[in-house]
């Protein structure tokens, strides 16, 4: 009888720890949320970002890839939205990575971003 309630107990804690890992996932297999430090200004859609840390947010609007983009650890954060489309990795990503390419201004603007453990790229 002692076998049969650990079993059980094991067996309720690892689905709760399944659905739990899981949660943090949307359907297409990448993280809701996200943080990232640019140590440059960057370029996001038509904003020019300050240095510094970001919240990022995967979000839908209808059919539509978003990622809103907040400023951390300040009294006036910054947000903007940009339209992203994804596109699968031969394997999940080993690693965080963010592709710029420099405009005509000089300055970095956001072209990819790969962050680690997802399956598919985030292209802007």
């Amino acid at each position: 009888m002692h076998w049969l309630k650990v079993t059980v107990c094991l067996s309720i804690c690892a689905l709760l720890f399944g659905t739990l890992a899981a949660a943090r996932e949307n359907k297409f297999g990448v993280m809701d949320k996200y943080t990232v430090s640019f140590v440059d200004p960057v370029r996001v859609g038509d904003t020019l970002l300050p240095k510094g840390d970001y919240e990022i947010r995967h979000t839908m609007k209808g059919e539509e890839h978003i990622m809103v983009f907040r400023q951390m650890r300040t009294s006036k954060p910054i947000e903007v939205s940009a339209k992203c489309t994804l596109v699968p990795l031969p394997e999940k990503a080993s690693d965080t990575q963010t592709f710029y390419v420099m405009n005509a201004a000089n300055e970095r603007v956001l072209q990819e971003l790969v962050f680690k453990g997802d399956s598919v790229k985030h292209v802007f």
